[in-house]
């Protein structure tokens, strides 16, 4: 199973990019993070946000990998503790299919692209830059790899 992370967004700052790097390069071969960046719409006085969320829109539905399993990263999704998250990784493995976590613009997800959902999670009840966000979803797969695998990485 591969976990993909789409994220609008590119050209992050380096501790962004080393924090990432940190965590994808730790996880096993069975749940290897690919990260999918996408170009973000560039913001214009005469260009709204709901035309910016359309054309990002189709950028995140054309990056979907087949089959997936769609997680839509949203303010309004489920709560989750990093335990739930390791039960339901261990699930997903079980299914066969790869896993999907989109990670939407400065303006969020598009009404569509939640509709494409099968799981909206919120990450954070607080408001997060998307780089950190990136970094923060990295750590937490790795942390729910680490619990699965019985290893003294989580502490309860």
């Amino acid at each position: 199973m591969k976990l993909w992370i789409i994220a609008v967004g590119h050209k992050m700052p380096a501790w962004v990019e080393s924090g990432y790097m940190e965590y994808a390069r730790r996880m096993p071969r069975e749940a290897e993070i690919k990260l999918v960046e996408l170009k973000p719409e560039k913001r214009a006085a005469n260009t709204s946000v709901e035309r910016i969320m359309e054309v990002e829109r189709d950028r995140i539905l054309t990056a979907l990998p087949a089959n997936a399993r769609r997680i839509m990263l949203d303010e309004r999704g489920a709560n989750w503790t990093t335990v739930r998250l390791a039960q339901e990784l261990k699930t997903w493995q079980h299914d066969g299919r790869d896993v999907a976590f989109v990670i939407g613009g400065a303006d969020g997800l598009h009404p569509d692209v939640k509709r494409e959902a099968d799981q909206l999670l919120q990450l954070s009840a607080l408001t997060l830059p998307h780089g950190m966000v990136r970094v923060l979803l990295a750590e937490q797969l790795y942390r729910a790899v680490t619990i699965n695998q019985g290893h003294p990485y989580h502490r309860e």
